[in-house]
């Protein structure tokens, strides 16, 4: 990631959870996390990319050490307040030796890194044989891509939208492709896979039915339509 990158997320960081504890934005963490969870228990995990640590707040109670890095000193302070081990790390140049975890997990960041194949790398690196990296790009054939297409780039800060920031959507096939060869592709599950957009799920009774639909849609044959699709990998 780049210096321009940081320095997006510490605007970003201000407001960056003034909608993620509800609605939509609580979903996808919830999804997110669980993926992470059965792979996690009583095991030593690092996320990459951990923002303000909410999904890391979902991962605690289980692991049995945890780590998050991220380019924003912005967001590490804010984790940092929750308790968590934090650093300032770009995640293509991670500061822990070969395998120093059990997982290692990302979402909603390599989008924005424009050396994926490193990354990705980088996360085999740091992760014992027989372990998991978890790996979260932004998918191209999703509605989510066609609400963004309609409605431009989000507002992040009051002087910054959505656009500031490189951002890169990779098909399924990338999953695959970008990956190292130490990494095994063993599952794939979609996030956000049905949700037409966001700020329908401010209306209680649609936001519960598409709650359980999303939950139902990440591991089903529809996953590839997902918004964000979750590549989870064995290393070998």
């Amino acid at each position: 990631m780049t210096s321009d990158n940081q320095t997006y997320y510490d605007d970003f960081a201000a407001g960056y959870e003034r909608e993620r504890g509800r609605g939509y934005h609580a979903l996808l963490d919830e999804l997110e996390a669980g993926v992470v969870l059965p792979r996690v228990r009583g095991r030593d995990a690092l996320e990459v990319g951990c923002g303000t640590g909410l999904v890391l707040s979902r991962v605690a109670p289980v692991a049995r050490s945890l780590h998050g890095v991220d380019l924003s000193p912005g967001m590490i302070r804010k984790a940092r307040d929750r308790g968590f081990d934090v650093s300032v790390a770009s995640a293509t140049s991670l500061p822990f030796a070969d395998a120093s975890f059990d997982v290692a997990f990302s979402f909603k960041v390599l989008a924005h890194v424009p050396d994926l194949p490193r990354a990705l790398g980088e996360m085999a690196r740091v992760v014992r044989p027989g372990g998991h990296v978890i790996a979260e790009l932004y998918n191209p054939y999703s509605l989510r891509y066609l609400a963004k297409r309609l409605a431009g780039p989000g507002a992040i800060s009051d002087a910054r939208t959505e656009a500031d920031v490189y951002t890169r959507w990779d098909p399924p096939s990338v999953l695959r492709r970008a990956s190292p060869a130490s990494l095994e592709l063993v599952e794939v599950v979609g996030v956000r896979v049905l949700t037409p957009a966001a700020f329908v799920h401010r209306v209680p009774v649609l936001a519960e039915a598409l709650r359980r639909a999303e939950h139902l849609a990440a591991r089903s044959p529809l996953r590839w339509l997902g918004g964000f699709l979750v590549g989870v990998y064995e290393k070998r």
